[in-house]
């Protein structure tokens, strides 16, 4: 008897269907140790997400371009992942912008609020000899879009939780109190004042957190030659995770 059966192809013999792409999208900036930092970043998502092809862009002073980026993909989805750590004007205008003149392209939400950052804040404390009687700032970039200023005082209160002491923010931009203001209210208490910086990467504005007038400021959350902390690539891959069921 000769089986009527349908033969179909085995899995093996279909065609792969192939990962979005993870468009890796920071601030920029013009400083080397900035760049290098934020590229380990990008570089340890990489190898986090085996068969994920992950590109470095940048929303100013750097190149490529989120456009730009998006219009070397070809085709199908691809995800867009903020190196930001909060949703101000660059994710809600300019990568939504960019986005919708791109066909399956998405913005994921940005790094912050999250525990994972929380956690690097406060490791880079105690690196930094935080004491059981100093007072703390965190120092923000700062940003005129109030969710984004939302996002850093969610932090600011989740750092205060995790110390078990009160955590005043301070910003370096676009909102009040600005980081010396902060430094110089928290300074009235008569203890040592110590800075914990909110930024992703050295550039400008760490720059300026380190002259804000503090006692003690502590590196930003990543580093050049310092292997990205696990939370934070971490981080960045269960960004992409959000939507994509490949990785």
């Amino acid at each position: 008897m000769v089986s009527t059966a349908v033969l179909t192809p085995s899995a093996r013999d279909r065609p792969v269907e192939e990962a979005p792409a993870l468009v890796a999208c920071s601030h920029g900036t013009s400083d080397p140790d900035g760049r290098a930092a934020v590229a380990a970043l990008v570089g340890a998502v990489s190898a986090r997400l085996p068969g994920v092809k992950v590109l470095p862009s940048f929303v100013d002073v750097q190149e490529p371009d989120v456009p730009t980026t998006l219009a070397g993909v070809a085709g199908g989805p691809t995800y867009v992942v903020p190196l930001l750590l909060s949703a101000g004007y660059h994710v809600h205008v300019d990568l939504a912008d960019a986005v919708r003149a791109h066909d399956g392209a998405v913005v994921r939400p940005a790094l912050g609020p999250d525990i994972r950052l929380v956690r690097q804040l406060v490791r880079r404390l105690h690196q930094a000899g935080l004491g059981p009687d100093d007072a703390v700032v965190l120092g923000a970039a700062g940003s005129s879009d109030a969710r984004a200023v939302d996002d850093c005082e969610a932090t600011g209160r989740m750092l205060a939780a995790l110390l078990g002491r009160e955590v005043r923010c301070g910003y370096l931009s676009a909102t009040r109190p600005c980081l010396r203001d902060a430094v110089s209210s928290a300074r009235e208490s008569g203890r040592r004042v110590v800075v914990a910086t909110y930024l992703l990467a050295p550039g400008y504005f760490a720059d300026r957190a380190a002259d804000c007038g503090a006692d003690v400021v502590t590196a930003p959350l990543l580093l050049p030659g310092q292997h990205p902390h696990e939370d934070m690539v971490e981080l960045v891959a269960d960004r992409y995770r959000l939507g994509a069921r490949w990785a």
